[in-house]
């Protein structure tokens, strides 16, 4: 019979290898994007995780993600742009700051041609994590 404590080294070294799974698969990710995406692609990577530091890696649509208290942020790379893809209402919610960027109800597409507004997706990004938080809070009030 195993110990408790063998029980809880399996499952932070299964929790271990996940995560340094993911993070292999996040890199080749972006390693395989075209040169000209790479850059922008670590760029959004660490604003995300600047923004949510225990925010878990992953991949899920065969596109970077994480998870914080729920569903947090997707990115990837296309020809012409690279975007960030949040469940709604955020988007929604920052229309007016998002009014010079192509946006649909989930997706805010940057160009390659300019640089990442750093501060709106950080902005985006934490609230998203609000509404995640207050959605578990929700769930455990009831």
């Amino acid at each position: 019979m195993m110990r408790n404590s063998e029980k809880s080294m399996r499952k932070r070294s299964s929790r271990n290898a996940r995560m340094s799974s993911s993070r292999r698969n996040v890199d080749a990710y972006i390693t395989a994007a075209s040169k000209e995406s790479r850059a922008k692609l670590l760029r959004l990577r660490r604003i995300i995780k600047a923004a949510a530091p225990n925010a878990e890696e992953g991949i899920s649509y065969r596109i970077p993600y994480y998870d914080y208290y729920g569903p947090l942020v997707w990115f990837a790379a296309f020809k012409n742009h690279v975007g960030i893809f949040l469940r709604p209402p955020v988007i929604a919610e920052h229309k007016h700051e998002l009014k010079s960027y192509v946006t649909t109800k989930s997706a805010v597409h940057f160009p390659m041609d300019k640089p990442l507004p750093v501060p709106l997706i950080r902005k985006l990004v934490k609230a998203r994590i609000a509404k995640n938080r207050a959605a578990t809070n929700e769930k455990i009030r009831k």
